[in-house]
């Protein structure tokens, strides 16, 4: 007789479903860059700040407290900015390490215009055809906190595959 067996066994089973209400990619910065970083990502993608936390305490060689959390609203998403101090508990040890940020635009072209002229770095040419989204235009610029941002238009939509 064969015996149903559960990962982790069923005094681990969760009762209700979980939902998110929204993810917020949270990009770390050198310290004390956070408010630099803030200012370009609204120069250079028409950022909106919608909140920000300061550090409640800052070392006496600081001007001003690190930023812990700046929140920024980019169309209908957001991101978290913050400074990631040398004795900081962050996540992540290194600023842009493991991810690129995606922005969709249909002005690829004037939108790595705009970032490259508020400091970012573009990164070869616009592109069309197979790497840029199943056929749409993509630009790639780094900023000057190290992280890459891909400029893409809105993919076209793809033939279905059969499996």
């Amino acid at each position: 007789m064969a015996e149903e067996v559960q990962n982790g066994g069923a005094e681990h089973q969760v009762s209700k479903a979980v939902t998110f209400s929204a993810m917020k990619p949270q990009l770390f910065v050198e310290a004390p860059k956070a408010n630099d970083a803030v200012e370009f990502y609204k120069a250079a993608f028409g950022a909106e700040e919608v909140k920000r936390t300061m550090h409640p305490k800052r070392k006496a060689e600081q001007e001003l407290p690190l930023v812990l959390s700046a929140e920024l609203k980019l169309g209908s998403s957001s991101i978290l900015v913050s400074d990631l101090a040398d004795d900081s508990s962050a996540p992540v040890k290194t600023p842009g390490a493991g991810f690129v940020m995606c922005l969709e635009t249909e002005n690829v072209e004037g939108a790595v215009a705009k970032a490259v002229s508020a400091g970012a770095v573009s990164e070869g040419e616009v592109v069309e055809g197979d790497g840029a989204g199943c056929g749409g235009r993509v630009g790639k610029v780094k900023d000057p906190y190290g992280n890459i941002w891909l400029i893409c238009s809105p993919a076209k939509k793809c033939a279905e595959v059969e499996a």
